[in-house]
């Protein structure tokens, strides 16, 4: 005997309508669009606006002119202010790297009460307001301060040295400040690297660097280049540290950027030197991009 499923009667399916389309996985168009529309207007009026009218006012001031950025390319000082302020977030970057990562690697591996201090000596200091820290160092800097003071103790020196308002004093802050933002993301992708997988190494004849090396270390990459990009932009875009601590040698582009609008007031030209920081940026982070997709291809290659 067979049986049929013709006359059996189906399930009522919903209508398309303007909100819901016929697929249960998947929204409409119209409800995809007013869902989004609050990011939209929010990322529209807070940055795509500001910087449309900034770009415009370095180059419609008052009508079409390119006399700003001729002017940065052809006075030596903001090529000299420009270059050093990446020359600093790539010191800056390479310095929270070499002392965040064996921080990182410890929180991700120790347990208990260690993993707990640890925690606390890299989240207090993130909590801490950036103007608390940097004026923090000028009392460890400054010429009376703690650092000269065991300095003359220790018979080290005879008379204070300048460490204060230095391109050195911006770049041993600007590291404190910066070396959560490179210890989190190390962090979290070491987290997710199983301990098996160094052991296995080991199994296999490599030392415990050569498993460093080998395994824990190229899979910690995508945290190491989220944690250059976002100490290197926050580095060459900082205000507060390097006008405190830093002097004239150590002028930045952040720097120069507020002299023009507070001091001089001259708007169209500050706006000229944002829009080329703001380019070179971008620039940096397309390479960074370029960068981390060379080195997964690497990796899923080996």
């Amino acid at each position: 005997m067979t049986t049929t499923v013709d006359n059996l009667p189906l399930a009522p399916t919903r209508p398309a309508s303007w909100f819901f389309s016929r697929s249960a996985r998947q929204y409409s168009h119209a409800l995809t669009f007013l869902l989004i529309a609050p990011l939209m207007l929010l990322l529209t009026g807070g940055f795509i606006y500001p910087i449309g009218r900034l770009v415009s006012l370095s180059i419609m001031a008052p009508g079409f002119t390119l006399q700003y950025y001729e002017r940065i390319v052809t006075e030596p000082l903001y090529i000299e202010v420009l270059l050093r302020t990446l020359q600093t977030g790539a010191i800056v970057t390479v310095a929270s790297l070499l002392l965040g990562y064996p921080v990182a690697f410890l929180m991700a591996r120790s347990k208990g009460k260690t993993a707990l201090i640890v925690s606390a000596a890299v989240f207090v200091p993130l909590w801490t307001s950036v103007l608390v820290r940097s004026y923090a160092w000028i009392v460890l800097l400054q010429r009376n301060g703690i650092a000269n003071g065991l300095l003359i103790e220790s018979g080290l020196i005879s008379s204070p040295l300048k460490l204060i308002y230095t391109e050195g004093a911006v770049i041993l802050a600007m590291t404190h400040v910066l070396m959560p933002f490179m210890i989190l993301p190390i962090y979290n992708a070491l987290r997710t690297i199983p301990a098996e997988y160094a052991q296995a190494a080991r199994n296999l004849g490599a030392g415990t660097i050569g498993a460093f090396l080998s395994v824990t270390l190229p899979l910690s990459l995508p945290g190491i280049f989220a944690g250059c990009v976002m100490c290197f932009i926050l580095a060459i875009g900082f205000y507060i540290t390097p006008a405190l601590v830093g002097g004239p040698g150590a002028l930045m582009m952040a720097t120069l950027i507020g002299q023009q609008t507070t001091v001089l007031l001259d708007w169209p030209f500050a706006a000229a030197l944002a829009t080329v920081l703001l380019t070179t940026t971008l620039f940096f982070v397309l390479v960074f991009r370029r960068a981390l997709s060379v080195s997964k291809g690497m990796n899923s290659v080996n």
